[in-house]
C-alpha cells in the first residue's frame, strides 16, 4: 500500500495502524506505537513526552520542559506559534506526523517531522525551517533537539567511546561553586563518582565533540539491572554547516542534536527572504541488551551512522518531508588524489564552493560531505546532492589543504577527480612547532592525560582553570628549537591574562609575551643575503577576542593584534584578529575552533648566525588568547 497523508479529525480512537504503528490521539496528544516504543505528541507545541522503550519511562517526570524531547532556538531566529498544526502520515510499516508552526505576521515557517518505523527502536527526526519576508531576519544562530530526561534510567554521559563519565549526583550539584558560565566546582562532594572519576569541575563543554561524531547519548541499567542508552545517532551531516572540525555541546545529561550554532566562532547561515532549509535525518535511537558494556551500547547505535542506512524509507517519506533531497537527486564523487610525503589522517571534504569549508553557511543552500579516513589518497563519497562544490584535502603533519573549487556532481552520476597536492612551501625549512593538523592537541595540557583520575580525561576537555599557567610558566612560555618539548614546554593556550580561578585570586599579565629561540648555523647563515626572503607562517587552531562567538564588535578587544619581533628589528610583523575570526574555544574546553592562518615575509637579513630570537606578543592585560595550531619558518 503506498504511503499516503491522513489529517486526524476523530478523538479518543486508533486513528491508524501502520503495520505494526499504531497512532491514537486525545484532545490534547498524538500517541504513535510499535511493539516495543511508544510515545506522545503535545498538539499545541508539538513536544514529546511519555517516550516507554520496552515498558522503561526513559525520559522520566515532567517538570517543565524537562521529561521531554524537543526543538528550540536560543538564538531567538524562529520560534514556535503555540498552535502546532499537526498531519499523520501513513505507510505500509511505518508512521509519522509533521508539525508545522507557521508565524504569519513575521513569515517564519517551523516544520518537525517524527516517524516511527515497525521493528525499529528509535525515532527519525527532520527540522525545517523557513523565512518569506523581505526584512531580513539576520544570523540563525542556534537551533537544537533535544532529548531532555528528568530522571530515568540514567547514570553515565557519553560523547564517544574514549570521552565518558558517570554524571555527578544530587549532593554534588547542590554544593556546587560556579566558576564560569555552565561550569561548576564539584570538590566539595569528594565522594561523588563524577569528582572520584573525572574531575573536581564539570562543563558541559567537557562533553563535547567535532562533527566525525557518530552517536552520543547517555548509558544506564533498568529496574531490571539491563543496561540501557538513548543516543542521537548523526546518520546524515550534509545538511549541517561548518565541516568534519566544527565542535559543539553533546551531552550533559541533555543529548543534543545540533542544527545550527555559534559555538567554537561558527558560521551560521544569514536568513533572508526565501531561505527554506530542511535538517536531517537524524535517529534518537534507544537500546539495552543483558551484559553490554556502555561501549557495546554505544557501537551498536554508531553502525546506523550511515548516510546509506535507511536511504529507501527515506526516499518513501521524501513527499512528506520538503526539503529532504532523495536519491534520485544524488550522485557520487571519487577522487585520486597523490598526497604529500609525511601526510598522515588524511581527510577529504565537499563543500559549499568558494569559500573556506568552515565558513559553509556562507550559502544558505550548500550541502557538506567528507571522508576521513583516506587512504592511499583514494576518496569515495556517495549520496552527495546534485550541485557544485569545493574539494578540500587536509592532513596532520602538512601546513595548508589542497583545494579545487568547481567540482560538479550530477544527479544520478559519477564525478572523478585525479590530483596532486603540492605542498606549501617558502624554501628551506629551518624549524617548526607543532603538528599542523589543525589543533593545539599535542600541546602541554591538550591531548595530555589528567593521570590524577581513573578516567584520565585529556586536560583540555577539563575547565582551563584547574592547570595553573603562571605556576607552569613562570613569565611566560620560553621555548628554544632543538632542546624544549612542545608537549610540555609549549602551553595549548597563549593567555594575555590569566586568572581569576576558584583557586586563584588575582590575575596574571606577565604572561603575554612568549619567546622562540633558535640557532642558525654558519651554512645557512651564508644565504642570510639582502636578496633572500624568510616566511614565517602561523596556523592557528582558535583566537578569541571579546567579541567571543558573536561576531559583534563588542568588548574592550573584538579585535587584537598579534605581535612578532625579530631579533631587535624595529619592524615588526604584525596580525590583527579580526571580531568574525573569534572564537571561545580553550576556555570552553576545546583546541579547535575557527581555524586561522598568516603568513609573514621579511628580509632574511633580519636574522644572523648564531643566536636568534621571536617574541609573540599579545596586547598587555587583555582578556584575550590564541591557540596555536602550528608555526614555520622557511627561507628562499
Amino acid at each position: 500500500m503506498p504511503p499516503h497523508f491522513l489529517r486526524l479529525l476523530a478523538l479518543g480512537t486508533a486513528l491508524t495502524y501502520a503495520g505494526a504503528v499504531t497512532v491514537n490521539q486525545t484532545a490534547s496528544t498524538y500517541t504513535f506505537a510499535n511493539d516495543r516504543v511508544s510515545f506522545d505528541v503535545v498538539k499545541s507545541n508539538g513536544y514529546i513526552r511519555s517516550l516507554i522503550f520496552d515498558g522503561i519511562s526513559v525520559l522520566g517526570t515532567l517538570s517543565g520542559n524537562a521529561g521531554q524531547v524537543y526543538t528550540d532556538f536560543p538564538s531567538n531566529g524562529f520560534a514556535l506559534t503555540a498552535n502546532s498544526q499537526g498531519e499523520v502520515i501513513q505507510g505500509k510499516n511505518y508512521a509519522g506526523i509533521v508539525l508545522t508552526d507557521n508565524d504569519t505576521a513575521t513569515g517564519s515557517l517551523v516544520q518537525r517531522s517524527w516517524f516511527l518505523r515497525d521493528g525499529e527502536t528509535g525515532l527519525h527526526s527532520f527540522v525545517r525551517l523557513a523565512y518569506f519576508n523581505d526584512t531580513p531576519k539576520g544570523a540563525l544562530g542556534e537551533v537544537r533537539t533535544m532529548f531532555r530526561p528528568n530522571g530515568g534510567p540514567w547514570t553515565t554521559l557519553v560523547t564517544n567511546a574514549e570521552q565518558w563519565a558517570p554524571a555527578p549526583g544530587a549532593e554534588a550539584v547542590a554544593n556546587e561553586v560556579q566558576v564560569q558560565d555552565a561550569t561548576w566546582y564539584l570538590g566539595l562532594t569528594p565522594s561523588d563518582a563524577y569528582v572520584q572519576q573525572e574531575s573536581d569541575y564539570f562543563t558541559k563543554y567537557s562533553f563535547a565533540d567535532n562533527q566525525t561524531n557518530k552517536a552520543h547519548g547517555l548509558y544506564g541499567q533498568s529496574s531490571d539491572g539491563i543496561p540501557i542508552g538513548a543516543w542521537w545517532v548523526v546518520n546524515q551531516k550534509d545538511t549541517f554547516f561548518g565541516g568534519p572540525f566544527h565542535v559543539d555541546l553533546m551531552v550533559d545529561g541533555i543529548i543534543y542534536n545540533k542544527q545550527s550554532t555559534s559555538h567554537g566562532g561558527a558560521t551560521s547561515p544569514n536568513i533572508t527572504n526565501g531561505f527554506d532549509r530542511t535538517f536531517g535525518p537524524q535517529f534518537l535511537y534507544l537500546n539495552r541488551a543483558p551484559n553490554a558494556s556502555l561501549h557495546d551500547l554505544l557501537a551498536d547505535a554508531e553502525k546506523y551512522a550511515d548516510p546509506s542506512w535507511n536511504a529507501e524509507f527515506y526516499d518513501e517519506i521524501a513527499p512528506h518531508v520538503h526539503g529532504y533531497v532523495p536519491s534520485r537527486s544524488r550522485g557520487s564523487f571519487s577522487a585520486k588524489v597523490q598526497v604529500p610525503h609525511g601526510a598522515k589522517d588524511v581527510v577529504a571534504i565537499l563543500s559549499a564552493n568558494g569559500v573556506h569549508f568552515q565558513d559553509s553557511a556562507a550559502d544558505p543552500t550548500a550541502y557538506q560531505y567528507w571522508v576521513t579516513d583516506v587512504h592511499d589518497g583514494v576518496v569515495d563519497i556517495d549520496r552527495v546532492k546534485a550541485g557544485t562544490y569545493r574539494l578540500t584535502v587536509s592532513a596532520s603533519g602538512i601546513f595548508g589543504d589542497y583545494v579545487q573549487d568547481n567540482v560538479e556532481i550530477k544527479a544520478g552520476k559519477s564525478t572523478h577527480v585525479r590530483a596532486t597536492w603540492v605542498p606549501e612551501s617558502a624554501g628551506t625549512e629551518l624549524w617548526r612547532i607543532g603538528v599542523p593538523d589543525k589543533t593545539a592537541g599535542e600541546f602541554k595540557n591538550g591531548w595530555e592525560r589528567d593521570t590524577t583520575h581513573p578516567r584520565q580525561p585529556s586536560k583540555y576537555r577539563i575547565f582551563w582553570g584547574a592547570w595553573d599557567f603562571p605556576n607552569e610558566f613562570p613569565g611566560g612560555v620560553n621555548f628554544t628549537i632543538g632542546k624544549s618539548d612542545e608537549s610540555r614546554d609549549w602551553n595549548y593556550v597563549h593567555w594575555s591574562q590569566y586568572g581569576p580561578t576558584y583557586t586563584r585570586n588575582d590575575t596574571v599579565t606577565n604572561i603575554n609575551r612568549w619567546t622562540i629561540n633558535f640557532d642558525i648555523d654558519t651554512d645557512t647563515a651564508q644565504r642570510l643575503t639582502t636578496h633572500s626572503v624568510a616566511t614565517f607562517t602561523i596556523q592557528l587552531a582558535a583566537a578569541k577576542t571579546t567579541a567571543g562567538n558573536t561576531d559583534a564588535d563588542q568588548g574592550a578587544y573584538p579585535s587584537f593584534p598579534i605581535n612578532t619581533y625579530v631579533n631587535n628589528e624595529t619592524n615588526l610583523l604584525s596580525w590583527t584578529i579580526q571580531p568574525y575570526e573569534s572564537s571561545s574555544c580553550g576556555e570552553r574546553s576545546a583546541i579547535s575552533c575557527y581555524l586561522l592562518t598568516k603568513k609573514f615575509q621579511f628580509p632574511g637579513s633580519w636574522l644572523k648566525e648564531g643566536a636568534n630570537q621571536f617574541v609573540l606578543e599579545l596586547p598587555h592585560a587583555a582578556p584575550v588568547y590564541v591557540q596555536y595550531d602550528a608555526l614555520r619558518l622557511e627561507l628562499q
